[in-house]
């Protein structure tokens, strides 16, 4: 997989996007209300990444950063947003290597904390952040209140030049 910085309103970012929101619908009857917009992805407070194989799309995800507010976040933090892969593309490694390009890019980027909001109804996601060294912490944004969010967080810190091959795939 081939992972390019493209930005949110880039065209595959959108076509993406709206599968994941049929993915949250599918799962939890409504799609994701959280606020995003295409700035919010533009460097250097934010960053969004598609992954390509063979030209196709079949991954995204991006990080944008978030300061100290009411709900726990605190300067320096990063929150992880629009991470999917495609159905017939999972279970290949691709979540786990944007994961870590994500991780690396808000590192280079001054972020010290990348921080998540998911559900319940996404075991695969809750176990590939939990295999990454994500811990839960204190629910924040908008689905605080909602009894099947989850919010994970991750400190960050550079890593050795090693791992970095095994983030391409």
């Amino acid at each position: 997989m081939e992972i390019r910085t493209t930005g949110f309103g880039h065209p595959d970012a959108q076509q993406l996007a709206a599968e994941v929101q049929q993915e949250y619908v599918r799962r939890y009857g409504d799609g994701d209300q959280t606020a995003m917009h295409t700035d919010h992805f533009d460097p250097p407070a934010g960053l969004f990444v598609i992954g390509y194989q063979d030209g196709r799309p079949v991954a995204c995800g991006g990080w944008r950063a978030k300061e100290r507010d009411q709900d726990g976040l605190r300067d320096g933090d990063a929150e992880l947003k629009r991470m999917f892969v495609v159905p017939d593309a999972r279970g290949r490694g691709y979540a786990r290597a944007l994961l870590r390009h994500l991780e690396r890019t808000a590192v280079e980027a001054g972020r010290t904390r990348l921080v998540l909001e998911t559900g319940t109804l996404q075991p695969e996601a809750i176990a590939l952040y939990a295999s990454e060294g994500y811990v839960d912490i204190r629910k924040f944004g908008y689905y605080k209140d909602h009894e099947l969010s989850i919010c994970m967080g991750k400190e960050l810190t550079a890593r050795p030049a090693v791992r970095e091959a095994a983030d391409v795939l």
